[in-house]
């Protein structure tokens, strides 16, 4: 084993917003704007289940929202901009990954207008798969895993949406092989298309030629 890894074989990093990967843009919020309370990690750990369902029902109203003016787009993305910096904490990522959140999350990945606003909800899918500890038996990952195969087939050539879904494919896969390797069962919901793996592999051979290049 010493001769053939090297320490840092062994030690896994993630794949979204890993800055050795890609640079991102820091994520900012504007409060004011929001149109719902801007509560903090802490407060929302504290809440009674009342106040959590309350909350969370309003975020999922306000994503699920079918207006499509340029109000609604920006008030979208001041959410999801809000929701990536409450995902990375582990606690509040277990609850909203198993909530009615997610298949909202998977509903605005297939149907928004926006790219913006694509790329965002996909941020926030990859920040839930990494930083969650607990994956309930019916989060539909396969759903998730479908729908960013397709966006990352039917948009191989654009480069820049690309990075956008790579990453979040990346999470959900790892987030379902440390399950399986933990000993939890797989589940019906958790499985992975092969065309999943067909997508991956493309992208890994693309990846290599332009790097030859």
């Amino acid at each position: 084993k010493e001769l053939i890894y090297t320490e840092s074989d062994l030690i896994v990093t993630p794949i979204i917003d890993n800055p050795k990967i890609m640079k991102q843009v820091p994520v900012r919020f504007d409060s004011k704007t929001l149109h719902i309370p801007a509560y903090s990690v802490e407060k929302l750990s504290s809440m009674k289940d009342t106040d959590w369902n309350n909350f969370l029902k309003r975020v999922c109203s306000l994503l699920d929202s079918s207006e499509k003016n340029t109000g609604a787009a920006r008030s979208k993305l001041n959410l999801l901009y809000y929701l990536c910096t409450l995902v990375v904490h582990k606690e509040i990522a277990s609850r909203l990954i198993s909530s009615q959140l997610f298949p909202i999350l998977i509903q605005q990945l297939r149907a928004a207008s926006n790219w913006d606003i694509r790329a965002n909800v996909a941020r926030v899918i990859g920040l839930l798969a990494l930083h969650t500890s607990e994956l309930g038996e019916n989060v539909p990952v396969s759903e998730a895993i479908t729908l960013l195969t397709e966006l990352i087939r039917e948009n191989f050539r654009n480069s820049k949406l690309k990075q956008c879904f790579l990453p979040a494919l990346g999470e959900l896969l790892y987030l379902i092989a440390s399950k399986e390797e933990k000993g939890e069962h797989p589940r019906e919901c958790w499985a992975v298309p092969s065309a999943a793996y067909t997508v991956l592999m493309r992208c890994l051979r693309e990846g290599v030629r332009l790097f030859h290049g």
